[in-house]
């Protein structure tokens, strides 16, 4: 499966949740769910993974942790904030570059419409 089929299939399940649930639930809620939707298709999610950050002879094991890995090669952050600031896009790019995945999707459940909520950040896709 490429990353373009991973994305419209979280868009799918990100847009049913959010039309079902609606907004205002916290973070921890909105993951949960994906994940158990991810895992009800069968796909393989890894959840808030521990990925090592290293500077030069620095080898930190958790520089930060992925709120879910899909299929090995889409990340979500998932937010329930007010506004996507500047900075979690950078935060996500940041991740991309650290893992070497190309896509990621920033997902903010706290939107009226869930579509203005999604933003996709790529690294050399």
């Amino acid at each position: 499966m490429t990353e373009n089929e991973i994305s419209t299939i979280i868009v799918d399940a990100c847009y049913r949740i959010h039309t079902e649930l609606g907004a205002g639930l916290f973070e921890s809620v909105y993951e949960e769910i994906l994940t158990f939707e991810f895992k009800e298709m069968g796909l393989y999610i890894e959840r808030q993974k521990a990925i090592p950050v290293i500077w030069k002879s620095i080898k930190m094991e958790e520089g930060f942790r992925a709120d879910l890995i899909i299929e090995r090669k889409v990340i979500i952050e998932i937010k329930s904030i007010e506004t996507i600031l500047p900075v979690h896009k950078k935060q996500l790019l940041t991740y991309l570059k650290l893992t070497g995945l190309k896509l990621g999707l920033l997902v903010n459940f706290n939107e009226a419409l869930i579509k203005d909520g999604i933003t996709r950040i790529v690294n050399k896709l």
